[in-house]
């Protein structure tokens, strides 16, 4: 595997710094606490509990990898702002989110509110700090006005959201964009010193995601009851890559923000190959095939909320701005993933620090 993000350079930029990790309970951020820990940073994290006792956060003992860990809702803004500002990051990574395209249907305003205000919360906390500090804030790939023509979506493209999930982090990125020419403008960076990033990203699979309506939990439940796994939306594509993709992408931005404060505010597409297509139907084979164990079945689900069906994106300004692109075919993810699962032998910190220090080469 050609590595595009390395240990070495991560841990000359990482190791020492303090890190504010919001969302640090969550799938994404447990990983992300993983690496970051790994890498030697002083990590505060700030979310809410874990919603289950199996969830990762819990599996890795996550509290004792941090330096700090909060918990609390990123809708409180001035508890948010007081934990901020005391630990005085070098760096944010704003990953607490209302996550579930579902869910989103289920609780409108609760998504708008922690989505769309909780980001501007996050923002308005850096405006607070007196050091020199990078933003980076994790929407998702759902965020553009989507008709489904196959063709990759650009940083650039229309902004949308058919469900409120989508509507939700599309509104998160005018809020990011509003504070960077507002209060953190590239233009007069030398004055305030803050430099904010937006990254998109989406379907993300990886080891230790035990969240419902999301389609590998949903084939480990089926397993490990010894029931069929069944599929509502076999033909759907979307760009799967591993959970290591993403946060090495995001690390290797902050890294570069703090380099260079200006050139690098901006927002970036995070995804696979375009080319690199499988659907649901396809994911769930590889799976399976590489689990050991498993069957499927098709069904059809009769009032079933709109989730959109096709969804690509164009990374070529992070590989132009960046140097990034993806190190994992879509096959490959799966089988990390389900070998993941899999094993029984080591615990999960230890699996996914086997596959952290497999992917960043150390």
């Amino acid at each position: 595997m050609e590595k595009v993000v390395t240990a070495e350079y991560l841990r000359s930029v990482f190791n020492g710094k303090r890190v504010m990790l919001t969302g640090h309970t969550g799938f994404k951020g447990s990983w992300m606490l993983q690496i970051l820990n790994w890498l030697g940073a002083q990590v505060k994290g700030y979310a809410l509990a874990p919603e289950k006792s199996n969830d990762l956060f819990n599996q890795i003992d996550g509290s004792n990898l941090c330096y700090s860990s909060i918990i609390a809702d990123i809708c409180d803004k001035q508890k948010l702002q007081t934990e901020i500002v005391r630990f005085e990051p070098h760096f944010i990574f704003h990953f607490a989110a209302q996550p579930l395209v579902r869910r989103g249907y289920e609780m409108p305003s609760y998504t708008f509110l922690v989505n769309s205000q909780g980001t501007a919360h996050v923002l308005d906390a850096m405006r607070s700090l007196v050091p020199a500090c990078v933003g980076v804030m994790i929407t998702t790939d759902k965020v553009y006005d989507n008709p489904e023509r196959g063709v990759p979506f650009k940083e650039d493209d229309k902004l949308g959201g058919f469900d409120p999930y989508s509507a939700s982090k599309a509104t998160a990125e005018i809020v990011i964009d509003s504070y960077r020419r507002s209060f953190f403008n590239p233009k007069d960076y030398s004055n305030h010193e803050k430099a904010i990033a937006s990254a998109r990203a989406g379907n993300v699979i990886g080891g230790g995601d035990y969240a419902d309506d999301r389609i590998i939990p949903d084939i480990v439940r089926a397993i490990s009851f010894g029931e069929t796994v069944g599929l509502r939306n076999p033909n759907s594509i979307r760009p799967w890559q591993h959970v290591l993709e993403p946060l090495g992408a995001y690390l290797l931005l902050a890294a570069k923000m703090s380099e260079d404060g200006v050139r690098y505010s901006t927002a970036y597409n995070f995804g696979p190959n375009p080319e690199d297509m499988l659907t649901v139907e396809d994911l769930t084979k590889v799976f399976i095939e590489s689990f050991g164990a498993g069957d499927y079945k098709i069904f059809k689900e009769e009032g079933a909320p709109h989730e959109a069906k096709l969804l690509l994106l164009d990374s070529t300004r992070a590989m132009e701005h960046l140097g990034w692109k993806s190190q994992m075919d879509a096959r490959t993810a799966i089988r990390w993933t389900a070998e993941w699962y899999a094993d029984k032998h080591q615990t999960a910190h230890e699996k996914c620090i086997w596959q952290i220090e497999e992917y960043f080469g150390d």
